[in-house]
């Protein structure tokens, strides 16, 4: 219990917490590998600019981790 599924449980409610937490302007990485910055929340979608003037929605679990801002500006 506590090797296996005590960690998936906290990673699970950690990630649930990350995804509550999206803020418009926030710069994430998606389940995809794409890097993006959130351009609008839903309560269950979420819109992430790739690139200038190209939007695409997405299921607010796809976002995997939400990078420090101004990490988009470097790549």
């Amino acid at each position: 219990y506590f090797v296996m599924i005590r960690p998936q449980m906290k990673r699970q409610k950690e990630h649930k917490a990350m995804v509550a937490a999206l803020a418009k302007g926030d710069e994430v990485v998606t389940a995809g590998g794409f890097l993006g910055k959130v351009s609008k929340i839903g309560e269950i979608y979420v819109g992430v600019e790739l690139a200038d003037g190209m939007e695409v929605q997405m299921q607010r679990t796809a976002v995997v981790q939400v990078l420090p801002k101004g990490t988009l500006k470097s790549v």
